[in-house]
């Protein structure tokens, strides 16, 4: 009986996710273009989900067609969603077009750069969505909260940040700026699955465990950073992410409200004829190397 807690947990997340999909592709074949509604109150979180990716589908189209500029940032705390909703959005679009970047510790040569530009390098071209999952608001976060940037380099950051979005802004680029809020409980019982299950205790890094010991200078330097950065051109939108499930689709609900997207028809594809292989020898199967059939 033990062990079969133990896979049921060290699995949870992932068998979650496979039927969670499983249950979304169903409604692929069948799935008809969508009038926007409000969801009912006794609302079926799967049917949600597939409505609002179909919709993320007809927004990734309308980005391609008309060559806008989509950067979407994620931030928050340790264990606040971020990661499951970006999950959501990316399943159903096309990677060509939409792209997560989620970059590690700046080298050597990036930390004598200025600081914008190793950001600066990954920002959308025309047609195209990227998703940073946590970006140049480290310096405001964990930078500053861990001693990993002198005062002036927070300071000239919190004086620059406003500008450097406002001239993204006015490139072109559509800018959304989220903040996945999560309550000292329900992290704590998440960083406590973390430390337990195999499966996702790679999210748990040195500096999350060691932010435990920060948690009032981490919320002392988030409302600095929102005094600074929530500004009427690039507004800061804050995800209440207690239920998964809920800031999931909240999230994406609200994304779709920020484009403004049309139903774009797809483009009717006629099969041509496979070429015939009357001519064609296939090699014989004892000179490939298979994989072997173990299950």
């Amino acid at each position: 009986m033990k062990t079969k807690n133990k896979h049921q947990n060290s699995g949870g997340e992932v068998m979650e996710l496979a039927r969670e999909t499983a249950k979304l592709e169903q409604y692929w074949i069948v799935g008809d273009r969508s009038e926007p509604r409000k969801p009912p109150k006794n609302y079926n979180y799967i049917e949600e989900l597939m409505h609002l990716q179909i919709e993320l589908i007809k927004m990734q189209e309308c980005v391609r067609h008309n060559r806008l500029k989509m950067c979407v940032i994620f931030e928050g705390r340790d264990a606040a969603g971020k990661g499951g909703v970006i999950k959501r959005i990316t399943d159903p679009l096309n990677p060509r077009v939409c792209r997560v970047l989620a970059l590690a510790t700046p080298t050597e040569r990036e930390r004598g750069q200025w600081y914008f530009q190793r950001y600066v390098a990954e920002l959308p071209s025309a047609g195209e969505i990227v998703l940073f999952d946590r970006s140049w608001y480290n310096r405001a976060g964990v930078e500053r909260v861990m001693g990993l940037c002198t005062e002036d380099e927070y300071q000239e950051f919190v004086r620059s940040c406003p500008l450097f979005e406002e001239m993204l802004i006015r490139s072109g680029i559509i800018l959304i700026k989220y903040w996945f809020s999560v309550n000292d409980e329900e992290q704590e019982k998440r960083f406590q699955d973390r430390m337990r299950n195999p499966i996702k205790r790679w999210k748990l890094s040195t500096i999350d465990v060691e932010s435990r010991r920060h948690w009032v200078d981490y919320s002392q330097a988030k409302d600095l950073m929102f005094a600074q950065t929530d500004t009427k051109v690039s507004p800061w939108y804050v995800v209440n992410s207690d239920n998964k499930k809920q800031a999931r689709l909240n999230c994406i609900a609200h994304l779709l409200s920020r484009i403004p997207y049309q139903d774009l028809n797809p483009v009717h594809i006629a099969l041509p004829p496979r070429q015939s292989d009357s001519d064609y020898k296939r090699p014989k199967l004892t000179s490939q190397h298979f994989v072997p059939d173990i299950y």
